[in-house]
């Protein structure tokens, strides 16, 4: 089996998760995991899918079908790499320009892995404004200096006026 990650972007409408998924079954493929949104009236979406090898090429011919519905590009997983420890962080602080790019940074710097990031702006009822809240769920390689990145976040925590809890 081949491991295919879809990436897929267009208007909002009706039927997008259906037309994929249409395909992927008329190619005897199995819809693995995805995480899809609408976001600002565009939906978009990262699907992972599983395939026999002999049909692989013929599913990507498929899917190219739905230009001009979905823009959709597909990649060729990889094995992933053997990392030892998994960790989350949650972020909560008044929203301001810079902070995925700021706690990204860190992560990068520490060798760190994104597995899964979900971030949200909101109102803020009580102290007016708006709220930047995320998750992330990433791995660290088991060479990681645990107290180093704990600093590093510490910093940012101070820097950006948001709190960073890592478990």
């Amino acid at each position: 089996m081949t491991t295919l990650i879809l990436t897929v972007a267009g208007s909002d409408r009706p039927g997008l998760v259906a037309a994929v998924a249409d395909i992927v079954d008329a190619h005897g493929g199995n819809w693995e995991s995805s995480q899809l949104a609408e976001l600002a009236g565009v939906f978009a979406g990262v699907i992972q899918v599983s395939v026999a090898a002999e049909h692989e090429a013929d599913l990507q011919q498929a899917l190219r079908a739905l230009d001009g519905t979905l823009t959709v590009s597909v990649h060729t997983g990889a094995d992933a790499q053997a990392r030892d420890q998994p960790i989350t962080l949650q972020i909560l602080g008044n929203d301001r320009p810079g902070i995925v790019r700021e706690v990204s940074a860190v992560l990068r710097a520490h060798d760190l892995s994104i597995h899964d990031m979900t971030t949200e702006t909101r109102d803020a009822a009580m102290a007016g404004g708006r709220l930047f809240e995320a998750s992330v769920a990433a791995t660290v390689p088991a060479a990681a200096d645990l107290a180093a990145l704990r600093v590093d976040l510490e910093r940012l925590t101070s820097e950006l006026q948001v709190d960073i809890t890592l478990d």
